[in-house]
């Protein structure tokens, strides 16, 4: 009898944590949400990148709002410099893209985002740190820190990024980044 009395109480503690791990990640999800997963996910495979990166960087930059233009010019919701923008339309042969597409179609954007993500990927042989920090303040300065031994590309060592604007921006998309793997199961 006891036996069995155990095992109904077990069984009905292994039900509420199961019930209660669901509830906490639906309530996270509302907290931290995904849009434009469709873009995201297309995008970031035809360039070899984690969707969830891509997601939370985009959280970063401008918390999923298209059309949005910097005080320094970036663009759309990947916040892309036109130097930038206009280097990968021409690298990637998209002779038809405008920055005036790039700033108001959040699929044109992303897929300029993307690109250059993948492109400075292959520069930092796949760290998604360096990528993130390079992303933010440009290949040029993440390499010279690497080189000089100031920084070494690990999330756990972001301290000694330079610029401060650069090493806060690392962990907030490695924030969301574990948020976002934690929440949704896949992309």
């Amino acid at each position: 009898m006891r036996w069995l009395r155990r095992k109904r109480v077990l069984l009905l503690l292994f039900i509420g944590f199961t019930v209660l791990i669901f509830i906490n990640s639906a309530w996270l999800s509302l907290f931290y949400p995904i849009y434009y997963k469709e873009e995201i996910r297309q995008h970031a495979n035809n360039n070899n990148l984690d969707p969830f990166i891509v997601a939370a960087i985009i959280k970063v930059e401008t918390n999923y709002k298209s059309g949005a233009e910097s005080r320094k010019g970036a663009l759309g919701i990947m916040q892309i410099m036109p130097d930038t923008a206009e280097w990968v339309i021409s690298k990637a042969k998209l002779p038809d893209t405008t920055l005036e597409d790039i700033r108001n179609e959040t699929e044109t954007n992303i897929r300029i985002g993307t690109w250059y993500l993948g492109s400075l990927s292959e520069q930092f042989e796949g760290n998604p740190i360096a990528m993130i920090a390079a992303y933010n303040a440009g290949p040029t300065n993440v390499k010279n820190w690497l080189k000089s031994g100031r920084w070494d590309g690990r999330l756990e060592t972001a301290q000694n990024i330079p610029f401060g604007e650069t090493r806060h921006y690392v962990q907030r998309v490695s924030h969301y980044y574990k948020q976002y793997v934690k929440i949704y199961d896949e992309f």
